[in-house]
């Protein structure tokens, strides 16, 4: 996992992981792993999330306006 560099300072994401098709996200409050996969959430998405998630700004705010849209493949 890798730290995320929150920018903004104020950031629900503590770490994630990309892959080749999917990336794993791990928020602050929450000990869970969760994984968004194009095959479950969807290849623009994703794709989306690891831009955000690279920049180290916005994949919070993504992943919260956009909650009923992504669905994650695996929680654990």
């Amino acid at each position: 996992m890798r730290k995320y560099a929150n920018f903004h300072g104020n950031s629900g994401v503590s770490e994630f992981l990309p892959a080749e098709d999917s990336i794993t996200v791990q928020f602050k409050d929450d000990d869970k792993l969760y994984v968004y996969s194009y095959a479950i959430t969807g290849k623009q998405h994703v794709d989306l999330m690891k831009s955000f998630a690279a920049a180290g700004r916005g994949l919070s705010t993504y992943i919260a306006k956009n909650k009923s849209m992504l669905k994650f493949s695996i929680e654990f």
